[in-house]
């Protein structure tokens, strides 16, 4: 087949498979390569999947009416009045950003570093992907200035950017964008006519609320399409559900009189038995809560740790706000690194930890970074426990630091640091 599109399979998920083959071989690893979060259904929205299992009609493209009420619902309560006629729903937030470039057209300007599918989707989309990096604690959201100089030049270059994704909080560093950068780039996207994508599936795993997560959907409402789902914050990943905002406004119509007709040619219309599961998850009631409640809690508390064990080992870490993502630089070792193991970038780190210490994760080179920089991403949603009996306890826990396998975990991550770094390391 000629003039397909190169994309290569998702970093995340191809990390994931090598770390399954080799545990079940028997080898001892540690996952924390891919997003999947570790932990169990909540009861409650088990039982309305399997009372909605008998719903085997197609239904609307555009998700049921009570999906989408549900959800104009959820983002009411955030500030963000909906039009429930404005909501997509699809199989997943990553199909339903596929459909939206789809729909939108034109080439897409991505944030550096940015999560692993977002150039790939547009060069499947027939686009081209605009990179522009990000500032320093701001993961997610392009820097404006250099927004503006990248658009610049790619129009003068004779591409067409029409949109710019976002991502708040962000993958894979796990920081919040600033409001005031929030409202930098929403002024910018203005000026030069772009829609912003906003990818906000991380929206309720901000457990460091000293910076709030701000939608661009605040300051360019009439250009900003949110998305999000209900993979993280309810670790139901495999239920493949998510939902669109799409702006009140002649862009927002236009765009969904585009969105819908992809949408069915696509996936026809999300899965029935799953809407029906996630119109109950999205009015949020006290149970849901309380399940998202403890999930945050329980990131907050692992991520800080092994985030203490990084920083320990010498490595520079921006504040982690938000997710169960690490982002750190060994830039600061790079002399004793090269010296001492042969590794220079990125590509070495992975190496080094995943064949000496069988901990999977993944290089900064996955996310765009240029070259191949001394920085990987670490999840830590992998390690609350080997079954659901033990990520349940790890739930409940009043210090789940304490409970043996998740001290084993971070005593395995301390010991691969200290390997690596010559020295002792400890954290919090």
């Amino acid at each position: 087949m000629t003039g397909a599109p190169p994309v290569p399979m998702s970093a995340t998920l191809a990390a994931d498979e090598v770390l399954a083959r080799r545990r079940r071989a028997g080898e001892q690893v540690l996952p924390m390569a891919g997003g999947e979060i570790g932990l169990p259904v909540l009861p409650a929205l088990r039982r309305r999947l399997a009372a909605a299992a008998g719903l085997n009609a197609y239904g609307p493209v555009p998700g049921s009416h009570a999906l989408r009420a549900s959800a104009a619902g959820y983002w009411g309560r955030r500030g963000l009045g909906t039009d429930p006629g404005l909501v997509v729903a699809g199989p997943g937030s990553k199909p339903l950003l596929f459909a939206l470039l789809l729909a939108i057209g034109g080439d897409v300007v991505v944030p550096v570093p940015g999560w692993v599918s977002y150039a790939a989707q547009a060069r499947l989309a027939g686009a081209h992907p605009v990179p522009v990096a990000t500032a320093p604690g701001q993961g997610g959201v392009p820097d404006p200035e250099r927004l503006r100089t990248a658009v610049a030049a790619a129009r003068a270059a004779g591409r067409d950017p029409r949109c710019v994704v976002v991502t708040l909080p962000d993958n894979p560093t796990g920081t919040v964008a600033s409001p005031g950068t929030v409202r930098r780039l929403a002024d910018a996207a203005r000026e030069l006519d772009l829609v912003i994508v906003s990818d906000e599936i991380y929206c309720d795993l901000v457990w460091d609320t000293s910076v709030p997560a701000e939608s661009p959907a605040r300051h360019a409402p009439e250009r900003t399409v949110v998305t999000t789902g209900l993979t993280k914050n309810l670790a139901v990943g495999g239920w493949r559900t998510g939902v669109a905002r799409l702006p009140d406004s002649d862009t927002g119509r236009s765009l969904h009189g585009r969105l819908v007709p992809v949408a069915s040619q696509i996936w026809s219309s999300p899965p029935a038995p799953v809407q029906a599961a996630a119109a109950y998850a999205f009015g949020e009631p006290p149970e849901i809560a309380a399940h998202v409640a403890a999930c945050r809690a329980l990131h907050e508390r692992v991520v800080r740790a092994v985030a203490g064990r990084f920083t320990g080992a010498g490595a520079d870490l921006a504040p982690v706000r938000a997710t169960c993502y690490l982002y750190p630089d060994f830039g600061p070792l790079r002399d004793r690194l090269a010296h001492t193991h042969d590794v220079h970038g990125g590509e070495g780190l992975v190496r080094f930890l995943g064949e000496r210490h069988g901990i999977g994760v993944l290089p900064a080179g996955a996310f765009g970074e240029p070259g191949d920089p001394l920085r990987i991403r670490a999840a830590t949603s992998r390690l609350y426990g080997e079954d659901d009996e033990q990520r349940t306890t790890a739930l409940a826990a009043p210090d789940p630091l304490e409970l043996p396998w998740i001290r084993r975990n971070l005593e395995q991550i301390g010991a691969a640091l200290a390997d690596l770094t010559g020295s002792p390391v400890t954290g919090s």
